[in-house]
């Protein structure tokens, strides 16, 4: 697994040993930055689900202002950091050791917004419309945000017309399946 383009090019990236997280394919990471790569320059960066901290990353790598790396297991932080030390992008994140429930109350109230979105939980842990739910009532994501969520390929994302506009057409790959969205503006 290696960043793709940008200042930090061809950095091959560590990932954590096992099963606990699942990093996303190289190939589906490239389809999803080349969909979203005039919309990265100068935004800020929520991964809620960080892993290896590689989509943060790539997006930093690309122009990205900044980024909140966020993952549950101290042991995912801890790649990331190395990760982000690697890329020489450390001084542009911010790594969290929270769960998403966590960082979302924790972050509301604290002035900054995201422009881009990542979230790609465990697959199979149901967490999604409760993650994309807490981020609509959160104040944190800026108008115009894109939330790009994963999932494996079995399960579809029941969104919610109420908080939710696709902004470009769900992939589907062997591996899984990634949506494209905006949140709507609350009234």
């Amino acid at each position: 697994m290696k960043i793709i383009t940008g200042s930090a090019r061809g950095c091959a990236l560590t990932t954590l040993e096992g099963e606990e997280t699942r990093p996303t394919l190289q190939r589906v990471k490239e389809t999803i930055f080349s969909s979203i790569q005039f919309e990265i320059e100068g935004r800020s960066v929520l991964d809620l689900f960080a892993g290896s901290g590689q989509m943060g990353l790539e997006a930093l790598s690309r122009g990205a202002e900044n980024a909140v790396l966020c993952d549950m297991s101290k042991q995912a932080c801890d790649i990331i950091r190395q990760n982000a030390q690697k890329t020489k992008l450390y001084q542009k994140c911010k790594i969290m050791n929270l769960d998403y429930k966590e960082y979302i109350r924790a972050a509301s109230n604290s002035g900054r917004k995201y422009g881009i979105i990542f979230l790609d939980p465990p697959y199979a842990s149901d967490i999604l419309p409760d993650a994309l739910e807490r981020l609509y009532k959160s104040d944190m994501v800026q108008d115009d945000a894109i939330v790009l969520c994963e999932t494996e390929s079995e399960t579809f994302l029941a969104a919610n017309p109420k908080i939710l506009e696709m902004y470009d057409e769900v992939k589907t790959y062997k591996c899984g399946r990634v949506y494209y969205y905006r949140l709507k503006k609350k009234s």
